[in-house]
């Protein structure tokens, strides 16, 4: 290499070191920087023998000076260095990862999102003189080198549907699925099928595929990482960053700054430390299985031995995996003993033949593990005060819940079923011979007879129309609940006054009879939760469980733990889920409520536990499970991942809870946003919302922030989301009793545990 392009490439390291470490000044930068530019000033005075050794000498500082400052990087340098041009992408670690690859899906500016790449790639391996090619699923966000158009990796929900859908093909060609995560969050627009509906689908449907995923994570933002983040290895760049939000973005929220402000440089760095975002702090919590170590300051195009490594553990956590599930346990056992000593001794991956491909019963092998891995995370991030007799207590009446299922509905009904249905079988062919043969006889009968009147109270539900009163729930015209707000001796104007000409309604009214309801156009004010408690359920029929589990501050988030005290002891509640059993009408259910006055219906690790379990609790007791969305303002930041992952493991638990016939209804309420909306809410097949609330991915202040756009003002109305599909009903608050008791009866249809 010649003398010119070697100073040229000091230069871009030595810009790429001053890029990582931003405003702070460093005395090791300084010295680089002054030892770059001596030599720069005397290079055209020195002979080449000399340029040459001193040109060595240089870059041997350099690479000196790189390893001490990799000690001094704070998680904000590590968040600078996987956002840099310099970072290696998807499409370096296709070229020098796999051995060939085909693009698929578009290319470049011409494919339906280029932030996400798909790609078919073959994994070549010789072993024993023979050689092996093995298919598989390469599916990733782009961000390129500054590529503009790739959006920074920021996927659009077309992008998302475009990953879940060679997801499926991955699939069906039974080939594992190697998923690439490079993005700062998905891109928050509501256009169909819309950013929260999409990665609710792409979470639901990886929960049930049935070949292996390994994910390795770079740059991991919130929602759009869980987009194809489900995995069952998860492996971690050792510069990346997996997060519940950016720095900057909780720097905002905690400083309390006006939009279109930046936080102060130092709100950063403090939120990238409390926030727990490298890859240590995701391994200590158990969220990523293994770092892979990459160079000095992180990987870049040039460092091929770095590619090598990560082939290596690519291959590697695919192995593991599929020798999970498959073959005998001995000899499974005694091939991941190797493999484990072949890491150690940095021996070559390659060198041991695992067939990727899985059987019947190895696929379903594979679920109940992805199932048990996610079940357990986050069990340290909450906090559970029962004594040891009653969590025993509570074992033990689980155990004895999923005994009786199993014998009631797994063997008896199952057997009863086929039993009935042969029955009605034969019973539909006799019926059908016995009425041929009788025929001619109820013709003669009907010519001599007149037909009768009907009886006057048959008559008049057939022709009369019913009255709201009497269906929904009041008892004699009053509700069981009545908001406080209905004691205070004022008028309110109704926000739609100006459009639709409504009057000034009395507290008393308003929130009394009327529900919370203007009774001129329908617009429904907040209501407490309480409303929904006392009249929608049948009086005395609630039974609330699990209510010792409560919020902690489980990253020791500078000043939450106050905020905490201070919404348990405004609230009465411990965290901003209730779960409890039910009755509507006589129908048993499970209801999992997230309730808006306890930090925004914010879902935590407490929220995800205890939303987990009511799910189970639905699939052992065979009742229908409603999900109750006072209001949610998505993940809380404050919990870092801890939060993230509550959204592919409840929707795990949804998954599983629907797989074995249950009936899952969403019910969303006030604002509903963010990350459980695009995951254990957003996947159910029927989602219902009352009117007037608000629901999407992010909220006006969010999108405007990332995408500089000023959406309209209906942009997240129920009507909106109705539209593009991601709701299927809009509900009058009066009627939600009537109508969920009518969803009951109707929507499962044969699948509804209670029948």
């Amino acid at each position: 290499m010649d003398i010119e392009k070697k100073l040229q490439l000091l230069s871009e390291r030595l810009r790429y070191i001053q890029d990582i470490f931003g405003h702070r000044k460093n005395e090791h930068i300084e010295l680089l920087k002054a030892k770059l530019d001596e030599f720069l000033k005397r290079e055209p005075n020195l002979s080449h023998p000399d340029k040459v050794r001193e040109l060595a000498s240089l870059e041997d500082l350099f690479t000196f000076q790189e390893n001490r400052l990799e000690r001094d990087l704070t998680p904000m340098d590590k968040v600078r260095i996987v956002r840099h041009p310099q970072r290696i992408c998807l499409k370096d670690i296709l070229e020098n990862v796999y051995d060939n690859y085909t693009e698929i899906g578009g290319q470049d500016e011409y494919s339906i999102d280029p932030s996400m790449l798909i790609a078919r790639a073959y994994i070549t391996r010789r072993v024993r003189g023979r050689v092996h090619h093995q298919p598989v699923m390469v599916i990733g966000q782009e961000k390129g080198h500054g590529q503009e158009f790739r959006n920074g990796g920021s996927v659009k929900p077309w992008g998302n549907a475009k990953a879940l859908h060679y997801m499926k093909v991955a699939e069906t060609e039974n080939i594992p699925i190697h998923t690439y995560i490079f993005t700062p969050g998905s891109y928050p627009i509501e256009d169909y099928p819309g950013a929260a509906q999409q990665i609710a689908r792409n979470l639901y449907e990886m929960a049930a595929l049935k070949v292996p995923v390994i994910a390795i994570f770079s740059e991991g933002g919130s929602g759009g990482a869980e987009a194809i983040g489900m995995a069952d290895k998860r492996l971690m760049l050792s510069h990346g960053y997996y997060s519940v939000i950016s720095p900057e973005g909780a720097a905002a929220i905690e400083s309390g700054i006006r939009q279109g402000q930046r936080a102060p440089v130092e709100f950063i760095e403090n939120a990238a430390r409390n926030l727990k975002i490298t890859a240590e702090d995701n391994k200590r919590q158990g969220y990523i299985d293994r770092i892979v170590p990459e160079p000095p300051l992180g990987a870049r195009p040039e460092h091929y031995d770095f590619f090598k490594l990560l082939r290596q553990e690519v291959i590697s956590a695919t192995d593991e995996v599929v020798l999970k599930v498959r073959g005998i346990k001995l000899f499974r056992a005694w091939a991941l003993r190797r493999r484990k000593r072949m890491q150690t001794m940095r021996t070559d991956a390659e060198s041991l033949f695992v067939r990727w491909s899985l059987s019947a019963n190895a696929r379903e092998d594979l679920l109940v593990r992805r199932y048990q891995r996610f079940a357990h995370m986050s069990r340290k991030a909450f906090l559970d005060p029962r004594s040891t007799w009653k969590r025993a207590h509570s074992s033990a009446y689980d155990l004895l819940w999923s005994v009786y299922s199993f014998f009631r509905y797994d063997m008896f009904r199952k057997h009863s079923k086929k039993v009935r249905h042969t029955v009605e079988e034969v019973g539909a062919e006799v019926q059908y011979v016995w009425d041929k043969v009788l025929s001619p006889v109820k013709k003669v009968r009907n010519m001599l007879s007149k037909p009768k009147a009907l009886p006057p109270e048959k008559e008049q539900q057939l022709t009369q129309l019913s009255y709201w009163e009497e269906e929904n729930g009041a008892q004699d015209g009053a509700w069981k609940y009545v908001s406080p707000k209905a004691r205070e001796d004022r008028a309110i104007t109704c926000p739609n006054a100006a459009t639709h000409g409504c009057l000034d309604l009395w507290a008393p009214d308003l929130y009394g009879d009327f529900a919370g309801v203007c009774s001129y156009c329908g617009h429904h004010f907040r209501m407490e939760y309480h409303w929904y408690l006392y009249n929608v359920f049948d009086a005395n029929s609630i039974y609330e469980f699990n209510d010792e589990i409560e919020s902690q501050n489980p990253l020791d988030y500078e000043g939450f733990s106050q905020k905490l005290e201070q919404a348990k002891k405004k609230t009465g509640l411990k965290s901003a889920c209730k779960t409890f059993e039910a009755r509507i009408d006589g129908i048993q259910l499970v209801v999992a409520m997230l309730a808006a006055d306890f930090r925004g219906g914010s879902v935590g690790a407490a929220e995800g536990e205890k939303f987990f379990r009511a799910a189970e609790r639905a699939r052992k007791k065979h009742f229908p499970f409603l999900a109750y969305v006072h209001g949610t303002a998505g993940i809380r930041i404050q919990e870092g991942v801890n939060g993230v992952i509550q959204m592919p493991r409840c929707t795990l638990a949804v998954r599983r809870y629907i797989d074995a016939g249950g009936l899952y209804l969403v019910l969303y309420d006030t604002n509903s946003y963010a990350g459980p909306v695009a995951s254990f809410l957003g996947c159910s097949p029927y989602q219902f919302s009352i009117r007037s609330a608000n629901i999407g991915f992010a909220g006006p202040g969010v999108i405007k922030e990332t995408t500089g756009m000023d959406i309209p003002p209906d942009y997240h109305k129920a009507y909106s989301a109705l539209s593009r599909g991601h709701i299927q009903g809009i509900w009058d608050r009066r009627e939600v009793r009537g109508n969920l008791q009518q969803a009951l009866l109707t929507m499962g249809g044969r699948n509804l545990y209670y029948r």
